[in-house]
């Protein structure tokens, strides 16, 4: 029998400790959302990037297995890429929840994401590259590597959720489409955020956040799925509270600024051809990388999750 890796292990425990893994288990959960798969409208869902905000796709996860709907497809770009592979894998909801926890706080539950906001950058250094290195701050490598051990997935065609994943081609301004092969190279790829991460060789491209070009690609399951549901996780930053117009500093310049073009790049596409539902949480003043507020993210998102909820009822009533 295979030994459970020490990451999954420790979503397991999260879960048993806090009495949440259901009896059936991961693969007893996915399977249970298959019943009546042959009445069932053949489901896409498209999951966005946003960064940390990114957290709020596994409460769709849980609304899906809720109402006891499987995905026929999965399309996700940067952090949407990311949850999205976690859930094609065959984990439930619940266990992709405990994983994200699991990287996010350690065994001591603290937060490993604070610390590097506080400065506490010696717990981070496998994950640094000083002085901007190969074009990036950070190296994904590291972290994809966790991700292969969360899943014991390698490829592709080991996914029980056929998933497609969106980067960028660096030198040919395009949009790179991954389906098959290596899984996480393609994550590793449409995670790399211009600035932040490094971008990533594959196949003889040089390939960067999947953001630039589609940052929510729903358009890539139209054809496929009877219902596209698409999650819209970029959120709103707001001036401070007392009204203050100030120049924002450098992180957040970088990041705002790449996230109006994303909403601008949505906006266009919404008005060729829209999704059947659009999900955007109204996500305020998180940064791309504050992961330490992920309960904040979850209850921001809760509202958008509910009324998603019921138009999801009402059009799986019509039949």
């Amino acid at each position: 029998m295979n030994e459970i890796n020490p990451v999954r292990r420790r979503a397991l425990k999260a879960l048993l400790a806090g009495s949440l893994l259901p009896a059936l288990g991961p693969v007893g959960a996915l399977a249970a959302s298959d019943h009546g798969a042959g009445d069932a409208p053949r489901i896409g869902l498209a999951l966005g990037s946003g960064g940390a905000r990114g957290v709020a796709h596994v409460l769709v996860f849980e609304l899906l297995e809720e109402l006891g709907l499987r995905p026929h497809r999965i399309a996700g770009t940067s952090i949407g890429a990311i949850m999205g592979s976690l859930y094609a894998s065959s984990m439930s909801a619940k266990e992709v929840r405990a994983v994200m926890e699991a990287l996010i706080l350690d065994d001591e539950d603290n937060n490993w994401f604070e610390d590097l906001f506080n400065g506490s950058w010696t717990r981070w250094i496998e994950f640094i590259e000083p002085f901007g290195g190969k074009g990036g701050l950070l190296r994904s490598k590291a972290f994809v590597e966790h991700l292969a051990k969360a899943t014991g997935v390698e490829s592709f065609d080991e996914l029980k959720i056929p998933l497609t994943v969106v980067a960028t081609d660096y030198w040919d301004r395009s949009q790179a489409v991954f389906e098959e092969g290596p899984l996480w190279p393609a994550i590793q790829a449409s995670m790399a955020m211009p600035g932040l991460f490094h971008p990533v060789a594959h196949n003889g491209r040089v390939l960067v956040d999947g953001g630039l070009t589609n940052p929510v690609p729903y358009d890539l399951l139209l054809d496929d799925c009877d219902l596209v549901i698409a999650v819209n996780v970029l959120g709103t930053r707001q001036p401070d509270e007392d009204g203050k117009m100030d120049t924002p500093s450098y992180f957040d310049n970088s990041f705002n600024t790449f996230q109006i073009m994303q909403f601008s790049i949505l906006q266009e596409k919404m008005r060729h051809r829209p999704p059947d539902f659009l999900v955007t949480p109204k996500i305020r003043d998180v940064r791309v990388m504050e992961f330490n507020r992920y309960q904040d993210i979850l209850e921001q998102s809760r509202p958008a999750i509910e009324s998603l909820r019921e138009d999801l009822k009402a059009r799986l009533a019509q039949g």
